[in-house]
């Protein structure tokens, strides 16, 4: 998610009335009055680009610039209304300052506390898009007037591409989904959990013959969900339909949550993760389906978030596994956190040592936002779900209140080194791989095999090179691909030679390898 400063002008002069910034917004009596949550107000300069666009979102038009207010409500009671003040909680600052011209306003109650994860949702109440001029003469009156639909089915294709449509009702029959009862995670949240996952069988698999398939084990990247991880397999499906791929078995795990990503990683906060995916969910699965079942029939891949659950599980759980292949991975030393060393003295996430602010995306050479911008626009967005307080309750301690500890001050940028310390000594991996070789050389040498980009568009290379010095320096081995201007996107990454699915298609012809390894590997 790209977010970017919103123009602004100098503030009044003093004395000068400050102007209005409220608006009101209203609930139809067709909506239940006591409708609660967090109430988000986007507004972005109208431009004849987006005269026609339906929507006001962060997304929406980065090049325009959003801003955004907030306010919790818990209900619009009898006067079926509410009074939203954007110069109280607002980014990129309070709309006092925004810069005078017409805007584009649109105003969503996101009702479940997830925005900040997964956007506007199923049950959201949606107003539309109305035309409003600043500085405000008087208080807008907006109607929330729409409920966001439930999702549609899994193989629904409305609306898609004929060649996706074609490719997810061939792999219809072949794509199976799966809850898993967790016992870990039940008793961790004192109420019944299961873990989702989508389970794609390859050409040929019949569920009575006696031949097995290695498996492959899947995550995607910071806001995936479980309809999107089955469409993924799909693609899947048509690659080892053509045998552009080896036939295989693939698991798309399901970790998204309102809080962010679990990474599978065992955490006081989110709860057991790594002990449910390998003590119940791949025991489940491979009671049930054709697996191999054995470690060199047993692989690791995933992008950006989902890349570091491949590098972890695989550094955690080295007997489990044949191999892992992440690409892009969220840093794995956190010398080198987007950029910034957590273990400086002093450390800092929004300035650096020169009181320069500390980019967080980037096209090639050119910076499109900050680390403060996006830690600022997610406390507005939510309490929890965004990217950056997704890190805190994978990786921080947890806080008396129940809520993981900030390993940085959102006002100021400032790191805490007590929590930077249990990041450490617990998620760290280049950390675990140069304090832990002895115990871990035996079954981990040889297995990790990453690739990232030169440009990654979150700077996600630093880290990278900071694991491959570590894996260097414990005489490890380990495969690094740096792929040149490659940035953080899978179509810029994965392209070689014409062919956009080039590595992925080395990624699987490896892992066949590893478990057939008399087999020759065909590709076309």
């Amino acid at each position: 998610m790209r977010l970017f400063l919103a123009p602004i002008f100098a503030p009044a002069l003093l004395g000068a009335a400050m102007p209005e910034t409220r608006f009101t917004v209203t609930l139809p009596a067709t909506l239940a009055a006591d409708a609660g949550g967090r109430l988000l107000l986007f507004a972005e300069p109208a431009t004849p680009e987006n005269a026609n666009a339906d929507a006001v979102d962060t997304d929406a038009s980065d090049k325009n610039g959003v801003s955004i207010a907030a306010c919790d409500v818990m209900g619009f009671g009898a006067a079926r209304s509410v009074t939203i003040d954007t110069q109280q909680r607002a980014f990129p600052t309070g709309f006092a300052t925004i810069a005078p011209g017409t805007y584009r306003v649109q105003i969503v109650l996101d009702r479940n506390g997830d925005y900040n994860y997964g956007g506007r949702g199923p049950g959201d109440l949606v107003s539309k898009v109305v035309t409003v001029r600043f500085p405000l003469a008087s208080v807008p009156s907006i109607p929330l007037d729409r409920v966001v639909p439930p999702e549609t089915g899994q193989f629904d294709t409305t609306g898609l591409p004929p060649r996706a449509a074609e490719q997810i009702a061939a792999s219809r029959p072949h794509l199976h989904q799966e809850y898993i009862a967790s016992t870990a995670l039940t008793r961790f949240r004192g109420t019944n959990q299961a873990i989702a996952a989508w389970v794609l069988t390859p050409p040929g698999y019949d569920p009575k013959a006696h031949a097995t398939y290695p498996t492959v084990y899947t995550a995607n990247g910071f806001g995936t969900t479980h309809k999107l991880d089955g469409q993924l397999l799909s693609q899947i499906w048509h690659l080892m339909e053509t045998h552009a791929i080896p036939p295989m078995i693939w698991v798309a795990l399901d970790y998204g949550t309102p809080t962010g990503t679990t990474e599978f990683a065992d955490s006081v906060n989110n709860g057991p993760w790594g002990l449910a995916l390998v003590s119940e969910v791949i025991p489940a699965l491979e009671a049930r389906y054709r697996m191999d079942a054995k470690a060199s029939g047993r692989f690791l891949t995933g992008h950006s978030s989902g890349g570091w659950f491949a590098l972890w599980a695989m550094v955690r759980y080295p007997t489990l596994f044949g191999g892992s292949w992440p690409t892009s991975p969220d840093p794995s030393d956190f010398h080198d956190f987007l950029g910034v060393d957590l273990y400086a003295p002093g450390a800092n996430m929004y300035r650096d040592a020169n009181g320069m602010p500390r980019p967080i995306e980037r096209d090639h050479d050119k910076v499109l936002a900050t680390i403060e911008q996006y830690a600022k626009a997610e406390t507005i967005l939510g309490w929890n779900g965004g990217q950056l307080r997704s890190f805190d309750w994978t990786f921080s301690p947890r806080r008396a209140d129940g809520t993981p500890a900030f390993m940085f001050d959102r006002e100021s940028g400032a790191v805490d080194p007590a929590v930077v310390a249990y990041w450490r000594d617990h998620y760290d991996i280049a950390h675990r791989i140069e304090t832990d070789w002895p115990r871990l050389k035996r079954d981990l040498d040889g297995k990790v095999h990453l690739t990232v980009g030169t440009a990654d568009s979150y700077y996600l290379d630093g880290a990278a090179h900071r694991l491959e010095a570590a894996f260097r320096k414990v005489g490890g081995r380990a495969d690094f691909n740096f792929v040149s201007g490659a940035t953080h996107g899978v179509a810029d990454l994965y392209a070689r030679g014409g062919d956009r699915l080039a590595l992925w298609k080395d990624i699987t012809n490896a892992m066949y390898a590893v478990a057939r390894p008399q087999r020759p590997v065909t590709r076309r």
